[in-house]
Order: structure tokens, then C-alpha cells, then sequence
């Protein structure tokens, strides 16, 4: 896997941090006239990615994501020669839990994807004509950092994510290959605002149907259906349910969508850890997959779910990790088969 291939592949996520990482990624490469292969997607296409990767033997970069699967971090480890560059570069908790050790791994939970990778470019792992050629970028790695960690300091942050909701992860990349600058033109700036403007219209229609659970003994938990919502607006609709609540504010909010080639994405959003704990009790390695941040995570459920059976599942894990935290001893399947 480190050998000097004809071919490297770009491997990033579909948010701002995934799209400003990949652009990164393009500009600290493309100097080298080697083509470039980008893939942008999520953590139910990761493992296929990388393995197609390995098997066809092109190099990778493979940024603000992780492996799912076991057999895929172990074929990794098959591959990795001794000594190599490290490849995968990434922030989420859950990962680094698992598999910060690995050598093909430059993992820091403090920074975003894409300011994991900048920061390694940074130490004495670039030549000087990568620094340039990334230069520009620098504005839109902090922004992607400010927004994906929650920061706030940059209210361009939420434009940002708009636009990558708006013109969609391969616009905002191609907008971002094409010019680099985090400065948003007069046109892209009335475009987001018109965005999040409407944005805000379906925040009150969502609110109205949004339906609350006991999560055990912690609070409430607060789940959303399909079709009121739109993929890019799980983060500001769930920081303005969790940090400027009209009432008591939830332990976890879980957003459920329908993907269009089958099953479903749910994203979950807390300020506890509680949403990483819910994903590591659910996730299967098999049927349902997940991953990221302690805060802000992500679980995939077959087509066969149904919204019910996914809220049933949540709020059972809920259960058992409240149950376990006061030494109860009540475990997942005790609870999921009591709700059967």
C-alpha cells in the first residue's frame, strides 16, 4: 500500500469538514500530475471504498472517516508494508478509541478532519510546494474546524454547511477546487441566507412533529421522522433543540431519514456523549452500522426497519446504557425483548 502507485484515491466525507478536507487533499496532490480519484460519502460506503482501494492497488488518502468492519481494519493491517505513511485521517471519538494505535492512522479528537490532515501536512510531512498549493485553503479548514467542533466563533459556519446542503458535497468541492477562498462571493451569500432562511421555516414545521421519550432515568429523548427535514439540517435543527431550548432541554435527539436506495440514516445529536454510547450499544458491525463524535453520531438501519422499530431501538439503548450506568446489570437484549 505504499509503493509508488499510478493512481490516488481521495476517500472523504459529505459534510463541510468531509468536503474541505478533500479539497485538501486534491490541492496538496494535484501539483504532481498523478490523477485523482475523489469519492465523497459516508460510513455505509467507507469499508467498500477502501477495500476497492486495496484491491486495485491505488493509493489512498482517506479523511474524516473510519472503517466500520473489523475484517477491513484487519485486511489494512495485512497490507500496510512496515514504515509507510499513514493514510486515514480522522477526529471521531469512536475511532479513536479502537484504532488510534494503528500505524496508518493520524487521529486527533481536538481538531476536525480536515484540520487533522492540514496540521499533519503542516509538521514536516509536505514540501514546500504543497504548503502553497494548500495555503489558500487555510480559511475554510478553520471554518470546517469552528463548525464541526462547535466553536461558534465563526457565524460563516452555518453558511458554509449551507452551501454544501444547497449546491451539494460535489459543488461544494468543485467550488472549492476552483477557488479556494472561505470568503463567500455577494451571490453565494444571498443564495445561503435565502437557504437557511427557509431553513428556518422547516425548523418550526419540524418542531410540531417531533415526538419525546423517557431516556431511563437521564430526560428526554427526542425523535423526528422522515420528510420534514432536510439531510443538511441535522446539526443547527438539534443545536437549537439541545442549547436554546424552549423547555427543558433533551439528552439526545435522533433524526431519521429515508435514504433513496433503501434503508436509513439517523443522525444523533447530545452534549453528554450520550449519542457515541447509544451508537456503540446499536451498532452490529452486520446489519447496523455508525460512528462519530461522542456528541454527534450516526447510525445506518436496513431497509426492513421501520421508523417505529428504530425509535424502539433507540430508546431501548437509552434504557440499557441508563440501566448500566447504575449498576442495574440490565442488558440491550433484556430490554429489546421486553419491548417485543
Amino acid at each position: 500500500m505504499n509503493s509508488d502507485y499510478s493512481l490516488l484515491h481521495i476517500i472523504s466525507h459529505t459534510d463541510l469538514d468531509g468536503v474541505a478536507a478533500a479539497a485538501l487533499a486534491w490541492r496538496a496532490h494535484h501539483h504532481s500530475g498523478v490523477p485523482i480519484r475523489v469519492s465523497l460519502t459516508g460510513y455505509g460506503e467507507v469499508d467498500n471504498s477502501i477495500l476497492e482501494s486495496i484491491k486495485s492497488g491505488c493509493r489512498m488518502v482517506v479523511l474524516d472517516l473510519s472503517p466500520q468492519f473489523q475484517t477491513t481494519v484487519d485486511e489494512i493491517d495485512r497490507t500496510f508494508l512496515p514504515g509507510g505513511t499513514p493514510f486515514l485521517f480522522d477526529h471521531h471519538k469512536s475511532m479513536y478509541e479502537k484504532y488510534a494505535n494503528r500505524p496508518w492512522i493520524v487521529a486527533d479528537t481536538a481538531y476536525c478532519g480536515a484540520m487533522v490532515y492540514w496540521n499533519w501536512l503542516s509538521d514536516g510531512n509536505a514540501d514546500g510546494e504543497t504548503l502553497r498549493s494548500i495555503e489558500p485553503l487555510r480559511g475554510i479548514v478553520r471554518v470546517a474546524n469552528d463548525r464541526d467542533l462547535w466553536i461558534n466563533e465563526d457565524p460563516d459556519g452555518r453558511l458554509w454547511q449551507a452551501m454544501v446542503t444547497l449546491c451539494g458535497e460535489w459543488g461544494a468541492f468543485a467550488r472549492l477546487v476552483s477557488n479556494p477562498s472561505a470568503v463567500l462571493t455577494e451571490s453565494e451569500r444571498a443564495a445561503v441566507t435565502g437557504f437557511v432562511c427557509r431553513q428556518e421555516e422547516r425548523f418550526k414545521r419540524a418542531k410540531e412533529h417531533l415526538s419525546k421519550d423517557r431516556a431511563g432515568k437521564r430526560g428526554d429523548f427526542l425523535f423526528l421522522g422522515d420528510g420534514f427535514l432536510e439531510f443538511g439540517d441535522t446539526s443547527d435543527f438539534c443545536g437549537l433543540l439541545l442549547d436554546r431550548p424552549e423547555q427543558s432541554p433533551p439528552v439526545l435527539v435522533a433524526l431519521a431519514y429515508k435514504k433513496a436506495g433503501g434503508g436509513w440514516a439517523v443522525s444523533l445529536r447530545s452534549r453528554n456523549g450520550l449519542a457515541g454510547r447509544v451508537v456503540s450499544l446499536l451498532k452490529d458491525g452486520r446489519k447496523i452500522r455508525g460512528g462519530g463524535h461522542g456528541d454527534a453520531a450516526a447510525l445506518y438501519f436496513p431497509n426492513n426497519y421501520s421508523e417505529g422499530g428504530i425509535r424502539e431501538s433507540i430508546s431501548a439503548a437509552l434504557s440499557a446504557e441508563s440501566e448500566s450506568a447504575s449498576g442495574m446489570g440490565v442488558t440491550l437484549g433484556d430490554l429489546i425483548k421486553g419491548a417485543m
